[in-house]
Parts: structure tokens; C-alpha cells; sequence
């Protein structure tokens, strides 16, 4: 069945940078699109990030645009996030996911990473 691990999060002062990663098994990745999603305690989940199966095509939330960079490695079946000057209103748990309106992955949710960005 599907897995997806999240790791890469951690402490980090604001304008610093962090690298995301998620890796997949359960299924083949590289038919897939995937996502970056973040949610605060008490707040709905937010989509950050897509790219498509093949990487040739991302799409971001406005609110990350020109900072965050998501891509795909298809031969390690892993998706990154790469987020550059953080915010501290950024401080979410991070998740990756396909598309959660189909299988593989409806009702599925990994452990997500933890960013947490403070002075």
C-alpha cells in the first residue's frame, strides 16, 4: 500500500532555507503527480505546492511563489521542497501526497516534517 515519508524539517531562523524531502513506495511513483501540503494546529490543511508526473510542469500557492521549489526524482521515488526566506508564520507541519480524491491514496496521510521558524 502506499507510504509516504516525509523528512528534511526542523528549526530555522527566519529568511533561512530548508530542503524537504518525501520518499515513496507502495506504488509507481512516476505516474503520478505529486504535492506539498502544510497545516498550523486548529487550521484547514493548505495545498503549497503540485508537479506533475513527469516534473515538466509545477504549479505554487501565491503565498509561497518565488521561494519554495518543488521537484521529483522518479528513479528514487522522491519528491523535494525546496523553501527559501521562511517565515515565521510558515512554522507547519509539512506533508506530501498524490491527489486524495483517487486511489492510491484516498484517506491516506503520512507523518508529515515538522518546520518550525523562529528567532
Amino acid at each position: 500500500q502506499v507510504q509516504l515519508v516525509e523528512s528534511g524539517g526542523g528549526l530555522v531562523q527566519p529568511g533561512g532555507s530548508l530542503r524537504l524531502s518525501c520518499t515513496a513506495s507502495g506504488f509507481t511513483f512516476s505516474r503520478y503527480a505529486m504535492y506539498w501540503y502544510r497545516q498550523a494546529p486548529g487550521k484547514e490543511r493548505e495545498l503549497v505546492a503540485t508537479i506533475t508526473s513527469a516534473g515538466r510542469s509545477t504549479n505554487y500557492a501565491d503565498s509561497v511563489k518565488g521561494r519554495f521549489t518543488i521537484s521529483r526524482d522518479n528513479v528514487k521515488n522522491t519528491v523535494y521542497l525546496q523553501m527559501n526566506s521562511l517565515k515565521p508564520d510558515e512554522t507547519d507541519v509539512y506533508y506530501c501526497n498524490g491527489d486524495q480524491t483517487t486511489q492510491p491514496f484516498y484517506g491516506y496521510w503520512g507523518q508529515g516534517t515538522q518546520v518550525t521558524v523562529t528567532s
